[in-house]
């Protein structure tokens, strides 16, 4: 999947958040948007994902040669943040079966080896309202990355997570990025460092 931003920009009211971002995305490559809170980054991701429009500027996507529309481009991506919501009722067994039913799993991987790399198999019968944030970020990342698509977002993707669980994110991130476009949202070193391209947000505030 290549993803092309052409003088991109989005403001609420009058005020700008970002504006000209001119970029490409590539296949395979592993990106990371950086800055301060607050600055903007889960704006542009969220603009990537097709969640929100652009106020100014247009947005290509590419897939083998094919230009995929909008309304479509979920199809292609997996995207995991602290903000996105589960369905606090179901239990960690449903969300895994409810989730693939709209998704293709990661090759070579079932919702019982799903369930088997979360580590929380003595859990799968609890709704997840009883979840703590850590187990339920440990879900959502689980969820993305085993998922079959070409690209792969996440948005401050170890909020939550104790050292244990930041360890488990950068196995998840070393045995399911390799072929694959990923961009990371974030301002911790930590969460990016297999990154090998950086957009800083604050370049476009003029």
């Amino acid at each position: 999947m290549k993803i092309t931003l052409d003088k991109i920009g989005r403001r609420f009211n009058q005020e700008w958040i970002f504006k000209n971002i001119d970029y490409r995305f590539l296949p395979g490559n592993k990106y990371a948007i950086l800055g301060p809170n607050g600055s903007g980054k889960s704006t542009l991701l969220n603009l990537i994902l097709g969640a929100l429009s652009p106020s100014a500027g247009t947005i290509e996507y590419d897939f083998e040669k094919k230009k995929v529309d909008v309304e479509a481009i979920y199809q292609y991506m997996s995207f995991a943040a602290p903000y996105l919501d589960l369905i606090e009722e179901f239990t960690l067994q449903e969300t895994i079966g409810f989730h693939y039913k709209f998704k293709a799993l990661y090759e070579g991987y079932s919702a019982e080896r799903v369930m088997e790399l979360l580590g929380l198999a003595k859990s799968q019968d609890k709704p997840l309202k009883y979840f703590s944030s850590g187990m339920k970020q440990r879900t959502k990342l689980a969820l993305a990355c085993c998922t079959a698509t070409p690209v792969l977002i996440l948005d401050e993707p170890t909020s939550n997570l104790d050292k244990q669980g930041i360890s488990w994110y950068h196995g998840m991130m070393e045995n399911f990025t390799r072929e694959r476009l990923v961009i990371i949202g974030s301002n911790q070193e930590t969460e990016y460092s297999f990154c090998n391209h950086f957009v800083q947000i604050t370049d476009f505030k003029k």
